[in-house]
């Protein structure tokens, strides 16, 4: 899922329509990243706990680092749609990722905001000649990045919200599934000891 969110945010709505991402844009996608690594290490070897307590960490933080990146760009996206000219605050060209990594610099296409924070309508090229798809899914945004934009219903910071909502939501499930898993077979173990010792002193 956060894979599939990132390279439709890339490869669809940046490169093909022509939206250009903002700064929490990118923190975002850097969140389903981070999600994705967590569950890409956790899955190398499952049985290994050390692997999946690491897989977990990564993607619970990516998720509510997430969440927060969400929150804030629908703060700048709905100050920057109100009267208040001040309101818009936190968009910067300069990104400053966790942990000082430089991604805007070691791979620009991805992580370089080229866009402005709360406006994320088509921008297209002088010079581009669009297809008759393109054309009419542009036209379908012109107005910016909605769920259904013809009644400006749910902006894309409210969506990201949500989609890491959700998955915050199936991690705790799995996470607690998986702690429960493992209590089970101690306590089974240990049962299983006892017998054990019961049998040898009869």
């Amino acid at each position: 899922v956060s894979l599939f969110m990132v390279i439709l945010a890339h490869s669809v709505f940046q490169i093909w329509l022509y939206m250009r991402p903002c700064e929490q844009c990118v923190y975002i996608r850097f969140a389903f990243f981070c999600m994705a690594f967590g569950g890409i290490i956790a899955a190398i070897y499952p049985k290994n706990i050390g692997l999946k307590l690491v897989g977990y960490a990564l993607a619970f933080w990516g998720t509510i680092q997430g969440i927060g990146y969400s929150l804030k760009l629908n703060k700048i996206h709905e100050a920057a749609h109100s009267d208040n000219p001040f309101g818009v605050q936190g968009c910067n060209p300069e990104p400053t990722f966790p942990f000082h990594l430089p991604l805007d610099k070691w791979s620009p296409e991805w992580f370089k905001p080229t866009g402005d924070c709360g406006y994320d309508n088509p921008i297209i090229p002088d010079g581009v000649v669009l297809s008759n798809l393109q054309k009419t899914i542009t036209d379908f945004y012109q107005d910016g990045w909605y769920l259904w934009p013809p009644s400006h219903f749910m902006n894309m910071a409210q969506a990201c919200l949500i989609t890491f909502g959700i998955c915050l939501l199936v991690l705790a499930v799995a996470a607690a599934c998986w702690l429960l898993t493992l209590w089970r077979k101690r306590r089974s173990l240990e049962a299983t000891e006892r017998l054990a010792c019961t049998g040898k002193h009869a």
